[in-house]
């Protein structure tokens, strides 16, 4: 009885010794992922950092230490757009309009949908529309001159025309801009047209179709919702 008792005891100080071990070694794997992660996490803040600073046109100086759990679910962000783009669409490009969308607190697919449909699925950021009578469309956001610099203006930016082929100040444009029409309209239809034919073309639509849903802005919207849920939802949207 007595060995019997031993032997038991054993086994379970061998669990025990066992799960100790296991518990030890899940922990540094764990944290090694961490660090790794951490690691790439910074290095793609450093590179976004840097082109940003090319650019010589943004609102904000930025901060790693102070908004970590934001950059992290940025990364998030940025890895699946570059996948869903096939390379095209930067990760520091989605590290940053991430970051912008929690500004504003808006869904980052429909800006990222928005860009593919005005730039081509490439996102060319050299991008130059057909001539219209206001002019060409730049960059890809293709935004035209009547309208960028207000814009830029809003956002706290400087405007030169040259900075429209930027794809970091096209980004930010683009956020600025949907926002002021989502604020405008409380509708994306109406927000979404908009951007597509003006203002003044939306009103002109909505009298010759009777609402706001154009091709473009259900096309953005439906690619939007393939994505599933963002981490931030457009406060409008809830």
């Amino acid at each position: 009885m007595k060995r019997t008792m031993k032997v038991l005891l054993a086994a379970a100080l061998a669990a025990l010794v066992g799960g100790a071990f296991l518990l030890i070694h899940d922990y540094r794997e764990t944290n090694k992922e961490l660090a790794k992660e951490n690691e790439e996490m910074r290095q793609l803040f450093g590179s976004m950092e840097e082109e940003l600073q090319e650019t010589g046109a943004v609102a904000e100086e930025l901060s790693f230490e102070d908004n970590h759990q934001v950059w992290s679910e940025a990364m998030k962000l940025a890895d699946e757009l570059y996948e869903d783009s096939d390379g095209h669409f930067k990760k520091e490009w989605g590290m940053y309009l991430a970051h912008l969308a929690e500004q504003k607190q808006m869904n980052p697919y429909l800006v990222y949908e928005l860009l593919k449909v005005e730039s081509g699925e490439q996102f060319d950021t050299n991008a130059v529309g057909p001539k219209t009578k206001y002019g060409h469309a730049y960059g890809m956001a293709q935004f035209m001159t009547n309208t960028a610099p207000w814009i830029a203006e809003m956002a706290g930016v400087e405007y030169r025309q040259e900075l429209l082929f930027d794809p970091f100040y096209a980004i930010q444009l683009s956020v600025e801009y949907l926002d002021f029409l989502y604020d405008q309209y409380g509708d994306w239809d109406k927000a979404l047209t908009a951007y597509n034919r003006g203002m003044g073309g939306l009103e002109s639509y909505i009298n010759e179709n009777g609402d706001a849903k154009s091709s473009y802005a259900v096309k953005i919207q439906t690619a939007a919702e393939r994505h599933g849920a963002p981490a931030v939802v457009y406060a409008g949207d809830e």
